[in-house]
Order: C-alpha cells, then structure tokens, then sequence
C-alpha cells in the first residue's frame, strides 16, 4: 500500500480495535494503543484474559464478537501471530458493520486473509505499525 492511502486511513479512522491488546506498558501493543489514543483515535482493547477490565479508560472485551455493536470499529490492529489473522479477519467482517481496515502489526501477515479482506471491500495493510506509519506521513 502507498503512503497516500496508509495517509488516508489514518486520516478517516476513529476508532481502533487492538486485537492481542496487553495490559503491560513495556509491550508494543499497549504502548502503540497509548500512543493512538493519545493522537485522538478511540482504542478498543482485545483480550480474553483481561476481559471486562478497564484499561487506558475502554472496557477490555474477550473477543470482536464481544464489542458492542454501537460502537463503531473501523480498523482493527492485530498484534497476533500471523496464524491466528484468518479467524480474527473471519470474526471482525462478521461482527464489525463500519469495518473499512484491517491492520496487520509488524511481523504479522497473512496473504489468504488479506485476499479475503479486500474481496469484501476491506483495505489491509499488512507488516507495519500505525504508530511509525502515523509519525511517519502525519506529524
């Protein structure tokens, strides 16, 4: 993906879910979660393990499927590894109606998935951090 569309989606993005969300602030997911809300996005925390805790000021949920349906995730951050992308893309295209992005953090990819996203009309990015990209093509 150009820069000129990752600038886009940054742009057009309000609300994040952090697939793989950890409550530890040494690790990526939670400090680039940090960061996003910081920058002005609504961060939706993901983890079953944390479940119904209240982190960063959001409700942690288990799952996608979790997530109230008024509240409107346009981009979901997956901070999995890239085995576990087909069910999480599987679950936010069935459970996230204003869906426009899917995220795949650093390390993460997934070529299937990906291809699944897109034939339903999804924008993917793949192998980098929306941390560095807003940065990058926002500051």
């Amino acid at each position: 993906m150009q820069d000129p569309e990752i600038r886009n989606i940054l742009t057009e993005t309000r609300t994040i879910a952090v697939v793989g969300f950890s409550a530890d602030p040494g690790r990526p997911s939670h400090y680039v979660a940090e960061f996003l809300q910081a920058v002005g996005y609504r961060i939706i925390p993901v983890n079953p393990g944390l479940a119904g805790q209240v982190i960063l000021g959001e409700t942690v949920y288990a799952d996608l499927a979790a997530i109230p349906k008024e509240i409107a995730v346009d981009m979901v951050d997956i901070f999995r590894q890239s085995s576990a992308v087909p069910a999480i893309v599987e679950a936010a295209l069935a459970n996230l109606p204003a869906l426009r992005t899917i995220w795949m953090q650093i390390g993460v990819q997934h070529d299937a998935a990906a291809e699944t996203a897109v034939a339903a009309g999804k924008s993917v990015i793949m192998n980098r951090c929306p941390k560095i990209e807003y940065r990058r093509l926002m500051a």
